[in-house]
């Protein structure tokens, strides 16, 4: 069901990794009829290798760097649905660029759903060979308070991707409104 929204500025998509951000942009996007945007495909893109690579080869830092350049360059203000890695709304420039430029939208997930999302599955070098369930928990009680500052929160527990684009068009439509009436 395509949506009639006044969507004037990128939505931006953040959370922890495994929070689905990906799957609900994808569809988001399609039910707003907007254009989808992965960072991390982007900067996979920018780099000639994988994130995996990048972090191998050139550290965290470097990572992290490309990844702000990467995500300043598509705020470019043209409306479309803008997916995150995990840590890019951690970095004060990023986040500041996001708020400046679009609307925010976090998807919290619980630990339990994280875990079995992630796992079982390679390309986050931030969980390689690590205790997966401990490093989530310590990367939730990091970036939580900084996710929080998002424009809308949204709860995406145990929902299906169609069913969490709907709930983040629905909050839209209240902040939106919101937006005009301030």
């Amino acid at each position: 069901m395509e949506q009639k929204l006044m969507i004037d500025r990128p939505l931006i998509l953040v959370g922890l990794m495994g929070a689905g951000k990906t799957s609900v942009g994808r569809r988001l996007a399609k039910r707003l009829n907007l254009p989808f945007c992965d960072a991390d495909e982007e900067i996979v893109k920018a780099a000639g290798c994988s994130i995996e690579d990048i972090f191998e080869l050139y550290g965290e830092g470097a990572f992290r760097d490309g990844e702000r350049k990467v995500i300043i360059r598509l705020l470019d203000k043209s409306p479309k649905v803008l997916a995150t890695g995990g840590g890019a709304f951690i970095d004060d420039t990023a986040r500041k660029a996001i708020k400046e430029n679009g609307i925010s939208i976090w998807l919290r997930v619980p630990l339990d759903t994280l875990v079995m999302r992630t796992e079982n599955r390679g390309g986050r070098p931030l969980l390689k060979d690590q205790d997966v369930p401990a490093t989530l928990k310590t990367l939730m009680e990091k970036r939580y308070p900084i996710y929080e500052t998002a424009n809308i929160v949204i709860d995406a527990v145990g929902d299906t991707p169609d069913d969490t684009a709907e709930a983040i068009i629905k909050e839209l439509e209240r902040y939106l409104s919101q937006s005009r009436t301030q």
